[in-house]
């Protein structure tokens, strides 16, 4: 029929206006053989056509629309996708649905610091070694905690770390400088849960890039210790709702440096011989001497407190404290973090009364990652009421927090300074030196946590390991002094003492008016005693008297000097 001619003929005059209005296929999301990748899929589960989604790729969250693939197998988040297209039946939707503006205006800032400037020096190691402050806005509104990274790529492609983050609630939105919010992870510098400051050894200008990652979910990091950059991205691939980075540059005067009297990590003035000299005289104790050299204060004493010792002892090594004349300590000046905290099998430090510290241990050389209460010194009843004890060269020390020393300082306080550290750096009390409380977890496995005046601070405390249990800063350990054995023992009266079986009784620790030094005790229904007195014959020489367990019973007599 001629009308169908005619109808066939308008039909085809009319497919190219029509084929005008047919939208072009949406693009492919990237995928294996076609197929999107799982997680685009998972975020598009029971989500209407062109619905709008998230995707993760790497560490970056990106925007998309949910859509069928060309062949329409799949159904998932395609970041590339420009949305619904006229003749879709979606454009309503697009209207009605716009994107979450807490994602599109995450942002990253700090009042020290913008993005693509210089990161400045006093949050390196040239300045205080503290960590810079910032702050962020618009998080996700199903944001349940941050985690924060600060880290730099090297020129050989290596990932360098110094700070992480994470576990921050919420309802923050702000870290000031030095504080210490959530979970600190490890740096890759020393290894320490810390922030670290960066410090180049190289010539030129470093990039160090801050990202906050809004997280839907708590992190599973495990072990705190353990946690470094990899396996922070890793936990929070998943869970990353939005993340917003601000990137800044710093560059090294490496000449300025390279004086005795400025420290690498720029934490003592000319001033540090003073600090330490001050922290002395504020304890009282006049029969401490502090000198000072290019490099070292060293704080001088003959080891022997003023206060009541070896009273409360069950555990004695049956070893009694004698002077030791002229034990100069040294602390260095410029204190700079180490790559690795350093133990040592001797004193880590020294108490403003000059009395040495020792970490808690009775067994040498420690793993400071794993407590050991068979080696615990307190544990084992070895420590006087003091806090210390006489070791194996006759030579009081510390062991755990010296609580008769800090009473008997005429203005004790939490910002007193008690100690230090042989890698420069003070100690403190129970408490931060504001008289805050220490959170549980703010103290790194040495003991101690960064510090806005000094880069960092040791502290005691009354769970393990009670004081320095290991040195963060370098330390020379070949010029550390030691308290070496009594000389003119030559029957090893006092070289072959262990502590008997089961403990003591009865332990009673005096001091003569004529100077002379008795220590007695019970074991097993017998009474034994170690007791001392100056010697008329010689200088530092002591005539000694002992019946001791460990040489059975016998009374045994000799003249021993230091």
């Amino acid at each position: 029929m001629k009308p169908n001619l005619i109808t066939s003929a308008c039909l085809l005059a009319l497919t190219p206006l029509a084929q005008a209005f047919i939208p072009e296929p949406p693009p492919r999301p990237a995928g294996p053989g076609g197929q999107p990748p799982e997680k685009a899929i998972i975020s598009c589960q029971d989500q209407a056509e062109f619905s709008l989604c998230q995707v993760s790729r790497g560490n970056r969250i990106e925007n998309g629309y949910c859509e069928f693939t060309p062949d329409r197998q799949y159904f998932a988040c395609n970041p590339k996708s420009p949305g619904p297209r006229p003749g879709s039946g979606k454009e309503q939707e697009e209207t009605s649905t716009e994107p979450d503006p807490t994602t599109a205006n995450f942002s990253l800032t700090s009042p020290v610091m913008t993005d693509g400037g210089d990161l400045p020096g006093t949050y390196t190691c040239d300045g205080n070694s503290i960590s810079p402050p910032v702050s962020w806005q618009g998080a996700p509104a199903q944001t349940t905690n941050f985690a924060l990274l600060m880290d730099h790529q090297a020129p050989d492609g290596e990932n360098h770390w110094y700070w992480i983050d994470y576990d921050i609630p919420a309802g923050i939105n702000a870290i000031a400088s030095g504080e210490l919010l959530g979970t600190l992870g490890t740096n890759s510098v020393n290894g320490l849960n810390e922030y670290t400051p960066p410090c180049s050894q190289g010539p030129g200008d470093k990039a160090y890039t801050f990202t906050l990652y809004a997280l839907s979910d708590h992190a599973n990091l495990g072990d705190p210790t353990a946690a470094d950059r990899d396996t922070l991205l890793t936990a929070i691939e998943d869970i990353t709702l939005a993340s917003a980075s601000l990137t800044v540059s710093y560059t090294r005067d490496l000449d300025s440096n390279s004086g005795t009297e400025s420290s690498t990590n720029g934490n003592i003035s000319p001033g540090a011989c003073q600090r330490i000299s001050d922290s002395v005289t504020a304890s009282g104790f006049s029969d401490v001497v502090v000198s000072c050299d290019e490099n070292y204060a060293y704080i001088t004493s003959d080891t022997y407190p003023d206060h009541d010792l070896m009273n409360g002892i069950t555990g004695t090594n049956e070893q009694i404290p004698v002077p030791a004349l002229n034990y100069a300590a040294p602390i260095k000046l410029a204190p700079q973090l180490a790559n690795s905290p350093t133990t040592i099998d001797a004193a880590v430090g020294v108490a403003v009364n000059g009395v040495p510290i020792y970490d808690y241990s009775a067994q040498g050389e420690l793993d400071i990652y794993n407590y050991d209460p068979n080696s615990d010194t307190l544990v084992l009843g070895q420590l006087d009421n003091c806090g210390g004890h006489a070791g194996r060269g006759d030579d009081y020390h510390y062991h755990a927090s010296p609580n008769c020393m800090i009473e008997a300082m005429p203005d004790k306080a939490d910002d007193t300074i008690i100690g230090w550290g042989y890698d420069g750096y003070p100690l403190y009390g129970n408490n931060n030196p504001d008289g805050s409380v220490i959170q549980n977890g703010a103290l790194d496995v040495c003991n101690g946590q960064p510090d806005t005046s000094y880069g960092y601070r040791y502290h005691t405390s009354e769970a393990p390991p009670y004081i320095i249990q290991c040195l963060v800063g370098e330390v020379d350990t070949s010029i550390l002094p030691r308290v070496s054995p009594l000389n003119g023992d030559n029957t090893g009266a006092r070289a072959n003492l262990t502590p008997p079986q089961g403990g003591v009784d009865n332990l009673s620790h005096v001091i003569g008016q004529d100077g002379s030094r008795t220590m007695s005790y019970d074991y097993r229904g017998q009474n034994y005693y170690v007791t001392y007195r100056p010697s008329t014959s010689s200088a530092n020489c002591y005539d000694f008297e002992q019946k001791t367990v460990s040489n059975g019973g016998e009374i045994e007599t000799g003249t021993y000097c230091r």
